[in-house]
């Protein structure tokens, strides 16, 4: 069925290869030949050139004048050289210029307006401006925000705001640096030598210290809520210096609390209670003839530090209670430690006459070691002595309250006092006439001017701190900043004077 055949092989050529084989051609293109030339340049001459002074005669360096010397000159030297050194003697002695300082500025004649300092935030809340204090450079001033207007206990958060005025690009309604504050702050005060630490008193008792040269947590030291703090609100605070030198305690006074010294201890990061003064009417000179609520002790609302004297401070209360005290007094105050760990003293050593309502403000004179100034909701001005019960001479200031009165850094005759009317009332006293010698208005009659401070290192500047939460900067006139060659005199014949 099958079998075995041979037969031709078959081949088949392709005929599409061929027919692309034949279908290439071969192309080619060549570019016309590049031309190149090469050229050089070389300069062909230089020139230089210099100068020379004419050569001038060697001084002799070692001042050796012993060729010859004018004419005459030996003989004058001579003749005036006792006659120039007792002047000389005597100019050493002499105190016509003490006080005196060079003002190199260019007078001013009008009281005027620099900048109104605001915080939007603050002011939408409706927080007034409750303190303000200078920078020791005077370069930064440091605004506190709480309330004037409300007695009740708040836990409402307020500020510090500061401003740099040396800035060039000061922007008056955006602070340059915001303190958070988780209460009112009723208090501020800047440190006397250094910039960055500021002292403030809040509403809730506590006293709290700022450095600013940090980056992150600006709070130094704080007294917390302690058996040693106070229970009512921090009134005032101010930088005392301690018996170390370069060292610097913060005082806080409250109308519950008396006075507290307190000292800075960073590394803890704790404010530490260092002396308590309590004030009570029985302990407190000549108590009888004074008018203190019915409480035994008697609620601090001012204080004001001595610059003649580090032991001596002064103590203005809610009635009306003048006092001066010492640091270092001894005697046990006659009320209940109440926890705290440290005894109370009683400081109270000699008792000026009451004035009929609270003390809002007390400021020692800068020029006179034994004057001072005090005023409150009576309206008046009371320039004291520390030697008379009575006081010297009484201002009418206004017929509203007196916020706060500071005497001028460069002017003894001239202080500043913040009304209830919104204005800031300038006094001199080498003036006849008690009037006011100029009248700073910030903004509408009816807004309170809360407090004032006087730029110590530049004292043609003045802070005014308003209830509407605006800070104004004013420059004073040269006649308010410019001592005269007898206006010491005139302020010692003010201190020496009897009280009528």
């Amino acid at each position: 069925m099958f079998a075995d055949e041979d037969l031709d092989s078959v081949r088949v050529e392709s005929v599409w290869r061929k027919s692309q084989q034949g279908a290439q051609e071969s192309r080619g293109c060549q570019t016309a030949a590049v031309t190149s030339d090469h050229a050089g340049v070389q300069t062909g001459f230089r020139t230089s050139s210099f100068t020379q002074t004419e050569p001038q005669e060697q001084v002799n360096p070692q001042g050796d004048f012993s060729g010859s010397d004018p004419p005459g000159l030996m003989d004058f030297l001579k003749r005036v050289e006792d006659l120039l050194i007792k002047e000389l003697v005597k100019n050493s002695r002499s105190h016509a210029f003490d006080g005196f300082q060079a003002n190199w500025e260019e007078r001013s004649q009008h009281v005027s307006r620099l900048h109104s300092l605001q915080h939007p935030s603050a002011q939408e809340r409706g927080l007034q401006v409750t303190g303000v204090s200078w920078s020791c450079t005077g370069s930064v001033v440091a605004c506190a925000y709480g309330r004037t207007d409300d007695g009740d206990w708040s836990n409402e958060k307020s500020c510090v705001c500061l401003w740099n005025l040396d800035r060039r690009s000061l922007r008056p309604k955006q602070p340059d640096l915001v303190l958070d504050v988780p209460a009112a702050v009723t208090s501020v005060c800047c440190h006397p030598e250094r910039p960055a630490l500021i002292a403030g008193g809040l509403f809730n008792g506590e006293v709290v210290v700022w450095d600013t040269s940090r980056t992150q947590d600006l709070v130094l030291a704080q007294t917390g809520m302690s058996a040693d703090s106070h229970r009512e609100p921090v009134y005032q605070v101010l930088w005392v210096p301690l018996q170390k030198k370069g060292e610097f305690g913060v005082l806080s006074s409250s109308p519950g609390g008396g006075v507290l010294l307190w000292t800075v201890d960073p590394d803890q990061g704790r404010m530490v209670l260092n002396a308590a003064y309590a004030f009570v009417r029985q302990q407190v000179p000549h108590s009888s003839s004074l008018r203190v609520r019915s409480s035994s002790t008697v609620g601090v609302t001012a204080l004001a530090l001595s610059p003649w004297d580090s032991d001596t401070f002064l103590v203005g209360s809610e009635g009306g209670l003048l006092l001066r005290c010492s640091f270092s007094a001894q005697t046990p105050a006659a009320v209940t430690p109440a926890g705290r760990s440290v005894t109370p003293r009683a400081p109270a050593v000699f008792s000026f006459r009451p004035s009929s309502g609270p003390v809002h403000s007390v400021h020692c004179s800068p020029f006179h070691r034994n004057l001072f100034v005090s005023a409150g909701t009576d309206g008046l001005v009371r320039v004291h002595s520390l030697l008379q019960a009575d006081p010297l001479l009484s201002v009418r200031v206004s017929d509203s309250y007196v916020f706060q009165v500071q005497w001028s850094p460069s002017r003894p005759l001239v202080f500043a006092a913040a009304t209830g009317r919104g204005e800031v009332q300038i006094f001199d006293l080498a003036r006849k006439s008690h009037r006011a010698a100029s009248a700073v208005l910030d903004g509408a009659p009816d807004r309170t001017a809360t407090c004032l401070a006087f730029n110590g290192p530049n004292p043609r500047l003045l802070a005014l701190g308003a209830a509407d939460g605006t800070v104004g900067v004013w420059q004073l006139s040269s006649d308010l900043t410019e001592q005269s060659p007898t206006e010491s005199l005139q302020l010692e014949q003010i201190a020496n004077q009897v009280a009528e």
